[in-house]
């Protein structure tokens, strides 16, 4: 025998005007989203809106590597130089005795080289800016303003590989020959922006 649960005392009216009443988690009220408006317009002065906030400038965004000149020459060829494997690991093996080279010519193609950051490029550049600097004695000095601009242009990439292989690279050119420092001092306007957008961020 199915026994069947007690009638509630509420009557059918009682009822069906209970089922009318909104549940408690239920708004009375819709909320209106915010719409997203171009700042300084008629629209942000609406009700219900958000002012579009200002794009990201991205001053510290790192440039698109683009191929260089000592890229172009180096795979036609052009330079008398090699990488050598040996038991006490790589070196970069001079063709040609490094005296008889056209600093003119060679000095600013390896410093052009400075903005690229993959290997073997990066190895040939800074290797062959040592063995440059330390035998070019008195021959670097007239060279340095053929210098700003590929300088200028590897530390415009603001890639943290790149401005710190750059920083070394003049490092090597200041501290191995004479009176570089003081021939820099004119192109600091050019050199300078960059590592002052940077020098709050050092790691």
């Amino acid at each position: 025998m199915v026994l069947l649960p007690p009638c509630s005392d509420v009557c059918g009216k009682e009822f069906r005007s209970s089922l009318k009443k909104p549940s408690p988690n239920y708004p009375y009220r819709k909320v209106k989203k915010c719409r997203i408006v171009p700042a300084f317009t008629i629209q942000a002065m609406q009700k219900d809106t958000r002012v579009l906030p200002p794009p990201k400038c991205g001053v510290f965004d790192p440039l698109p590597a683009k191929p260089t000149m000592f890229r172009r020459c180096y795979q036609r060829g052009e330079f008398p130089v090699s990488i050598e494997f040996t038991t006490s690991g790589k070196r970069l093996a001079w063709k040609v005795p490094i005296e008889k080279l056209d600093f003119h010519h060679y000095l600013p193609m390896f410093f052009d080289g400075l903005a690229e950051g993959t290997y073997p490029f990066n190895f040939i550049v800074e290797h062959g800016i040592h063995d440059l600097v330390t035998k070019g004695s008195y021959k670097i000095l007239p060279v340095v303003p053929q210098l700003i601009i590929p300088i200028k242009n590897a530390l415009a990439t603001k890639r943290p590989a790149v401005l710190c292989h750059a920083l070394k690279c003049i490092q090597m050119l200041v501290t191995g020959c004479d009176r570089v420092g003081e021939a820099l001092v004119p192109y600091y306007r050019q050199i300078l922006p960059t590592l002052n957008l940077f020098k709050g961020r050092n790691r």
